[in-house]
């Protein structure tokens, strides 16, 4: 461990207070839940844009995507390319639909179409997964900090989170939005700055990475064979096409987004923005984790050093020198790519960088947990809160059930991370998660779109099936050899495509059965 410098610190709590500063300044527009929610419709599409791309940026890319190249490949790039694909269908259908409905939340029409039931189950899928993202973000910026300052993860989550709910609650989305622009604008020069600071040390700059990338095949987008048993190319382009499809249509952080927008042309054209930068940005940073596997090929000693402090971290400190010394030999490229980072900007990035990479990496776990504490506190408040408790409460007492509500969610956001303590690698954790927990509600939502004659009942049922089948397939590797015929062998990525084609096709099914019975 290395002492982060009084400078570099310096510029770290600057940054912590201006985010704090710029929540207060907001705070004095929020009058209304209308305000809070949406900042009464009136930010430009370019911002928007900005801030759906900062929110895409999270730490989880900013410390798991290097990590994912370091260990293995670039086949996680395949998520991103997915992504236009997705856009596709949200510019031409999702944007005018959430614009029609003029509700703020992502759910509410589920309850017009199929029932009250089917707006609840949309909300639950929908926290449920924000769980799962800010606390894996929280665990990803703690982890950057830890070997910096000294203090335990926890300690740092703590902190961390008490400054995010401060200015989220004080300012609503509009201070949402805007800081993460400047976030955005952040993450992505201390991106370019930590690519430059790692070239700076390889003799021979960017060819010798390309030369060493391509003798350990690091370039690779995984297996092109229709395989979907492993993470090969397919898996990946199913799974980026359906979860991105999930957050530009069901996700309440970006649905909410539309509402902000003057019009639907600016909101379909943050859409568009966020794409034409996440995608680039994203390649940045599998090329920063095959820059450092370049690097660490050129250091084994470092590697050493990094095995031995995993090895350290899984056996404990009071094991014994030569059982860690077996245990960091036997340890593979994967089993540290997410500590590769966080050791390389201890020792070799200079001062004063250190400060602006760390702000930069804060901003990228910031902008997605306070988002997340937004459009969980905006679907309690309209779909749970005023549902089913207090249909009247409008102005500050919903205002107030809003504050209450971000305080709230953040706090269990912070508990998620903090469950979070040892896991292996971020970016699958996550990406497992949010297949798991997005329940097929996309599945639901397109249904409700697609097949107009199918009832509520019919949904219900489809439903039923579908989280069967995500469960059965969650579980599935824990059932014994001896019914080894009862398991799913896809990969646990294909989760959330299965599910989501469980449940419409149920439903479309269902619906054509009563369609040729009334006949």
């Amino acid at each position: 461990m290395k002492h982060i410098p009084l400078l570099d610190l310096i510029i770290i709590l600057l940054y912590l207070a201006a985010m704090v500063w710029i929540g207060f300044y907001f705070s004095k527009k929020n009058k209304s839940a209308d305000q809070f929610t949406k900042a009464s419709g009136r930010i430009p599409g370019w911002a928007i844009g900005l801030s759906i791309y900062a929110t895409f940026l999270s730490s989880n890319t900013f410390l798991g995507v290097p990590g994912k190249a370091f260990g293995s490949n670039w086949n996680a790039f395949v998520f991103s390319i997915s992504m236009p694909f997705a856009a596709i269908f949200a510019a031409k259908y999702f944007v005018p639909f959430y614009r029609s409905t003029g509700e703020v939340s992502a759910y509410t029409h589920f309850e017009k179409r199929f029932g009250p039931w089917a707006r609840t189950y949309a909300v639950v899928c929908f926290v449920l997964t924000q769980f799962a993202r800010m606390g894996s973000v929280f665990f990803g910026m703690a982890l950057s900090l830890q070997a910096l300052l000294g203090f335990s993860m926890a300690s740092i989550m703590v902190v961390m989170g008490i400054c995010i709910i401060i200015y989220t609650v004080m300012g609503g989305m509009e201070a949402v939005i805007w800081t993460e622009v400047v976030q955005g604008i952040l993450k992505t020069l201390g991106a370019l700055l930590i690519l430059y600071l790692i070239l700076r040390e390889i003799p021979g700059g960017i060819e010798k990475v390309v030369a060493i990338g391509k003798a350990h095949h690091k370039f690779s987008l995984g297996d092109a064979s229709f395989d979907l048993t492993k993470s090969g190319f397919w898996v990946i382009l199913l799974y980026g096409f359906f979860i991105n499809l999930n957050n530009f249509g069901m996700d309440q952080n970006y649905v909410q987004r539309y509402h902000t927008a003057s019009n639907s042309r600016e909101a379909k054209k943050s859409v568009w923005l966020c794409v034409a930068m996440y995608v680039p940005a994203s390649l940045l940073f599998f090329i920063i984790g095959t820059a450092l596997f370049a690097y660490y090929q050129q250091h084994p000693e470092l590697t050493t050093e990094i095995t031995r402090m995993v090895a350290t971290e899984r056996l404990g400190s009071g094991a014994s020198p030569s059982a860690i010394n077996t245990l960091a030999a036997s340890l593979q490229p994967a089993d540290y790519g997410d500590k590769v980072m966080p050791h390389f900007m201890v020792y070799k990035i200079p001062q004063v960088f250190l400060g602006l990479i760390i702000a930069a990496i804060l901003s990228a776990g910031m902008s997605t947990i306070s988002s997340g504490m937004n459009a969980c506190a905006t679907v309690f408040t309209k779909d749970i809160y005023k549902r089913y408790f207090d249909p009247a409460a409008e102005g500050k007492k919903e205002l107030k059930i809003l504050y209450w509500g971000t305080v709230i969610f953040g706090l269990i956001g912070l508990g998620t991370g903090l469950a979070m303590l040892g896991i292996k690698s971020v970016l699958d954790v996550w990406w497992e998660l949010s297949g798991i927990f997005s329940g097929g509600m996309l599945g639901l939502f397109l249904l409700g779109l697609i097949s107009k004659r199918t009832t509520g009942g019919q949904a219900a049922i489809a439903v039923i099936a579908g989280v069967l089948v995500i469960l059965w397939f969650t579980f599935s590797s824990k059932i014994p050899p001896a019914y080894a015929y009862l398991k799913i062998g896809l990969h646990i990525n294909m989760v959330i495509v299965v599910g989501t084609l469980t449940i419409f096709g149920v439903g479309w099914l269902l619906s054509l059965r009563k369609t040729k019975a009334v006949s």
